[in-house]
Order: structure tokens, then sequence, then C-alpha cells
């Protein structure tokens, strides 16, 4: 799939999400996905599992046949550099540029030497109240632990196999 066909796929899932009049939180608590996964979906950014296709029919009764089943494929996971422009997506990417020494710093100190996967990861976004009574944002990365292996040579596949 090309980032052409990927963009209208995304602009027809989009239409078919607006007409439902569900927002991504109540399509995510009908399919019991998180809300930014429901968005990845949409936007063809992660693959529609099997087992969540009917749940995702079942929210969304006006997905056509067609579109469920590309939804199915695994996705072309990309975004528009020019993304980074845009003012959320601009003071996200400041936000963790700012903050992500330090957060890699508790993630050793808390763990070891590793990171936080993407791969096996959930995110989600909140609305709550400050203690001032004002609406605060609140994102969630929920990264599964991954520590960086010593390379020995003595576990390279590649030298068990010539040996």
């Amino acid at each position: 799939m090309d980032s052409q066909s990927k963009h209208t796929i995304s602009i027809r899932l989009q239409a078919v999400k607006q007409k439902s009049g569900k927002s991504y939180n109540q399509i995510a608590e009908e399919t019991g996905l998180t809300n930014v996964y429901v968005a990845q979906l949409l936007k063809r950014q992660a693959q529609l599992k099997t087992e969540t296709a009917p749940k995702l029919r079942a929210a969304l009764p006006e997905l056509p046949e067609e579109l469920l089943h590309e939804m199915m494929k695994p996705p072309l996971r990309s975004y528009d550099p020019n993304l980074i422009q845009e003012p959320t997506v601009y003071r996200l990417n400041e936000a963790v540029m700012h903050f992500g020494e330090s957060i890699k710093e508790i993630i050793n100190e808390e763990f070891g030497d590793g990171i936080m996967s993407a791969i096996d990861f959930y995110c989600s976004v909140d609305k709550v109240k400050g203690v001032d009574g004002k609406d605060r944002v609140v994102v969630t990365f929920d990264g599964k632990y991954l520590p960086y292996s010593e390379q020995k040579s003595e576990h390279m596949v590649s030298r068990l196999r010539l040996q």
C-alpha cells in the first residue's frame, strides 16, 4: 500500500466515524481498545485483529466490509513529515524532548539499562479536572520494559550454526 491509498482509506474511515456520531472514547469502550488505538486503526497506523473486527463492526455498523478487510492487513506505519507543524503534535514532541532525558534516567534507575517498547505499548488520552478546576490533558504511555542485552558471541545464532 502506498501513502496515497493509505490517505484515501483513512479519509473514508474518518467519514464512517463522523457519520456514526461517536467519539473515539465511545468506540474504545465498545471495542475494549484504548482511545488512541482506535484512532490509530482509523488512521491506518495499526492493524485490526481478527478477534476485534466484530466488535468494531458492531461499534461502526456503517463500516463497509472492504474497509474492514483492508484494516486487517498490516499497515504502512508512517507519518507526514509536515505533521510536526501541527501545534498539538509540536507540543507533544516538545514535551518528550524536554522531559525525555529525565524520563530516561528514571527508567534506568528503576529498571536498569534498557528502553520502553513502542511496539508492546499502550497509549491513551484522558480528560481530567485539575486542582484549579480547569480541564487538563493526561497522556499515558504504557510500554513494556526492554533491557539491553550483553552481546556474548556464544549466544549468536549464526555462530552456533557455524560450529
